[in-house]
């Protein structure tokens, strides 16, 4: 049976309905241009590679993280069960730190191919990169799937010591209970956002570091060149993410602090960043792309085309 609904709930899922289906289909457009490409070419390059996993944990994070809220609003009697669970907690998990590694991998991988160091270690990186790609995608999701299992094992304990209630159909007193088994994730999650926004803080600095130095080798020589085009473009991407991991993170500790969970407003919010960020940095990186970019005006002027002729 459906529970309850409030208005303010019916907007909750509407609105990350919307989200989330928008996201996972920007996404979904990043995965099909490269598989074509990878069928056509039989072989991805390291940052197609990194784009591939990426929008692929993306759509899977976004595609149980609805569930979950759809779920828990509207129909709590299907998700607090055995099993149901559990498994949405743990490809939840693992998705989203998958997501947050892999992003910062992307980060580190445009810092290390475009900047610009006479150190031998990063010259060593610089040469070893594209072999290490693939390792380091490995342990991500290695990493990730570790998460999860954490994760899943917590979701089932909790659900294991609230099984009685869950027998007699009080769900609204499951639902209590687990939030402060979301309280112990989110220190989890906070393992995931420090490794992944540290690596991210760095690739920026080093990135601007190595601006700074070209353009003003480039004066004293009164020289143009295309590395400063290369530059730029990559710190837009890393800023990106840089400024929309600041506003994650900031939601992520309004959210452990009670008072800030009555207000509605504060919730609201939180959610419709938390569903907006996975499409709204993708929809950047495929800007930042040359060939996702050229795909995505090509479809829409077609699309514009056909509008036009009916």
């Amino acid at each position: 049976q459906q529970d309850n609904v409030t208005s303010y709930g019916a907007t909750i899922v509407a609105v990350t309905t919307l989200e989330a289906f928008a996201g996972m289909c920007i996404n979904t457009f990043i995965l099909c241009v490269l598989c074509i490409g990878w069928v056509k070419k039989k072989t991805l390059n390291s940052n197609e590679k990194i784009l591939l996993l990426l929008g692929c944990s993306r759509f899977c994070f976004l595609c149980f993280s609805w569930v979950y809220c759809s779920l828990s609003i509207a129909y709590p009697n299907y998700l607090y069960v055995q099993l149901t669970f559990q498994l949405i907690v743990f490809f939840q998990s693992s998705s989203n730190c998958s997501n947050l590694w892999v992003s910062a991998g992307l980060c580190v991988f445009y810092c290390i191919k475009i900047a610009n160091f006479r150190n031998r270690f990063f010259i060593y990186l610089k040469v070893k990169i594209d072999r290490m790609v693939s390792w380091i995608l490995l342990a991500s999701v290695l990493s990730a799937l570790t998460i999860g299992i954490i994760a899943y094992d917590m979701a089932d304990t909790e659900l294991s010591k609230n099984r009685n209630s869950t027998r007699q159909g009080n769900f609204s007193t499951v639902s209590g209970k687990m939030d402060k088994y979301f309280f112990q994730t989110y220190f989890i999650y906070g393992f995931g956002f420090f490794t992944s926004f540290t690596a991210v803080i760095f690739s920026a600095v080093f990135l601007l570091f190595s601006l700074w130095r070209h353009k003003r080798k480039m004066q004293k020589n009164s020289m143009n060149s295309l590395s400063v085009d290369a530059h730029i473009k990559a710190m837009k991407s890393i800023l990106s993410f840089f400024i929309m991991y600041n506003i994650n993170f900031v939601f992520l500790i309004l959210s452990l602090i009670p008072s800030t969970k009555k207000e509605n407003y504060v919730v609201l919010l939180g959610l419709l960043y938390f569903y907006a960020f996975p499409g709204v940095h993708s929809l950047i990186l495929i800007f930042s792309n040359p060939k996702l970019e050229k795909t995505l005006l090509r479809i829409l002027s077609y699309v514009k085309c056909k509008v036009c002729m009916r």
